[in-house]
């Protein structure tokens, strides 16, 4: 209540900012990743940190829902945005993975805002080699479990988890995809992580069964280890969030989207990310205000994650 929420210089949440290298006591880090050179269709996920820290400075303290105030129980903060070369894909996971580097050193626990899918692997390598191969739940229309695009790229936002699974960033059996839906060039990337043990929810079992249920095996096969969560917005159906590169008609609504990330209270969570964000296909700002809401709802459990690891080692 200091100051009217259009007014200064939008951060995530309001929250202070921090280069990665004044950021000594902060514990969770939001950092914006504005990149799209992954994507293969429609492009402008780029754009995403920007809009979603312009609709986040609306959000309030108080997760009205479960009672939890995320900023009293752990110190966040705004720690800017990952370096991208706009004109190489390589090089620019290099700057990212090197940022995030940075972040994690100091002991924070990063929240990043895509940025489309592919931001989600250079993040994964640095949690990796601190906590070893993780378990991962993953909501989204589309598995990223592909090999390669055109018979030659192995980097898009189509392929990031094969290539976490090939350099052993996941444990696949505790590796869960929720959402899935759409037409399929050839179903090979389902083929391959349901091989490879993954355990793919699709929308109608989703549907069918409920996501208390969904939730449930979910958090039974992630089990007590390190937990990466991705939500790539076009898990939603595209009537409210329809701001995104490839979107998928039949998808989940906002509030079982709520309710599922809430569930994931508890686990052993070291990092998470919500990607896909494309302001130049959105309407009325409506995908980044709720990409912003689902942002604090993943805050909020990261935030109970951090601070029941801090008082198991007080």
């Amino acid at each position: 209540m200091d100051r009217p929420r259009f007014a200064g210089i939008a951060t995530f949440m309001r929250l202070p900012h921090r280069v990665p290298e004044a950021a000594d006591g902060v514990e969770v880090a939001l950092v914006g990743v504005p990149f799209d050179l992954g994507t293969t269709n429609r492009p402008g996920a780029r754009f995403g940190p920007r809009a979603l820290r312009e609709a986040a400075s609306m959000l309030r303290r108080l997760n009205q829902a479960t009672g939890v105030d995320p900023f009293a129980l752990v110190r966040a903060a705004d720690l800017g945005d990952a370096p991208v070369n706009p004109a190489d894909l390589m090089d620019s996971l290099a700057r990212i993975e090197r940022f995030f580097e940075l972040v994690t050193a100091r002991g924070a626990v990063p929240l990043a805002a895509g940025g489309d899918h592919l931001i989600s692997l250079p993040i994964l390598r640095v949690l990796a080699r601190r906590h070893g191969p993780l378990g991962m739940v993953h909501f989204d229309a589309h598995t990223d479990f592909y090999d390669r695009y055109f018979g030659h790229s192995r980097y898009t936002h189509g392929t990031p988890f094969r290539r976490a699974l090939e350099e052993g960033l996941l444990a696949p059996r505790r590796v869960v995809q929720i959402g899935i839906r759409g037409t399929l060039y050839d179903g090979e990337d389902v083929a391959f992580a349901r091989a490879a043990g993954v355990r793919i929810v699709a929308i109608e079992e989703l549907v069918d069964r409920g996501h208390a249920a969904v939730m449930a095996e979910a958090r039974e096969l992630v089990g007590t280890g390190p937990v990466y969560v991705s939500f790539d917005i076009d898990a939603l159906d595209p009537s409210q969030a329809p701001g995104t590169g490839t979107p998928e008609i039949g998808g989940i609504d906002v509030h079982t989207a709520q309710r599922m990330i809430r569930a994931l209270d508890g686990l052993r969570l070291v990092g998470a990310d919500l990607v896909e964000v494309s302001p130049p296909y959105d309407v009325g700002g409506l995908t980044a205000w709720t990409g912003a809401n689902l942002m604090f709802e993943l805050l909020c459990v990261l935030a109970r994650a951090v601070a029941a690891r801090r008082g198991e080692s007080s």
